[in-house]
């Protein structure tokens, strides 16, 4: 199990952002990972990648503790997250080879010219951050995400700002590190989900609402597809 969350929690204050969520992600499988804006989606990303405590619980990621071993947690997780924090003033390269000096790659230069052309940033890898349009930079933070070859992958939104072409080539990726890696992915896009993800997580207010295979809840729910699937288990009443 790649990943194991057990009532994991996080409060602000009086304010529950994730209330005693639990699920698994395995290898070989795409977990969609939905719910409204506030609903605790990314709250819940940052606390399995290391980059906030939490209150209480248990998360596991490659059967290392994201409270006591943290550094091994970072070792086996490539995170994008929705902000997609760049360094604008850098070549494409030049990042991709920076952030492989921090994780301390083996024949650098051949894992950079690999995740490049994996990702399609070929023609623009020697323009500087700054000048590429929101889709290749997009392509950019994935690049950085799966640099170091990790057993998980947490994507937020990846195919935000992509183009119908873009989004087909970008998909077909996920797809791909999807049969050998864990992939939890993030996104409002309901079509997307539809494409290539294979189990459902669905959270609100905090909370897990529903859990299945994608097939299971179409079944459960008797429709054709997720989104009114989603509307139902997530509206305001």
């Amino acid at each position: 199990m790649s990943i194991s969350v057990k009532a994991l929690s996080k409060n602000y204050g009086t304010q529950k952002a994730v209330n005693h969520i639990s699920f698994e992600a395995t290898p070989g499988k795409i977990l969609g990972f939905l719910g409204p804006n506030g609903a605790g989606k990314s709250t819940t990303m940052k606390m399995l990648t290391c980059y906030i405590p939490k209150s209480s619980g248990e998360a596991k990621v490659c059967g290392f503790d994201i409270s006591t071993d943290a550094l091994e947690v970072r070792k086996n997780i490539g995170y994008l997250p929705e902000s997609n924090p760049l360094y604008h003033e850098m070549y494409v390269k030049e990042f991709l080879f920076f952030v492989g000096e921090i994780y301390q790659l083996r024949d650098l230069k051949a894992r950079v010219n690999e995740v490049i052309e994996l990702t399609g940033l070929k023609k623009e890898q020697h323009k500087k951050i700054g000048q590429l349009s929101k889709g290749y930079k997009q392509r950019v933070g994935l690049a950085q995400a799966i640099i170091h070859n990790p057993n998980v992958l947490i994507l937020d939104e990846p195919t935000s700002g992509l183009d119908p072409n873009q989004l087909i080539e970008i998909r077909a990726l996920i797809k791909e590190l999807g049969k050998t890696k864990t992939v939890i992915l993030s996104t409002h896009i309901m079509q997307e989900v539809e494409a290539i993800c294979d189990e459902i997580v669905i959270i609100n207010k905090g909370e897990i609402v529903a859990k299945d295979t994608l097939q299971g809840l179409l079944t459960t729910h008797g429709e054709k597809s997720l989104e009114p699937i989603f509307v139902k288990l997530t509206k305001d009443i």
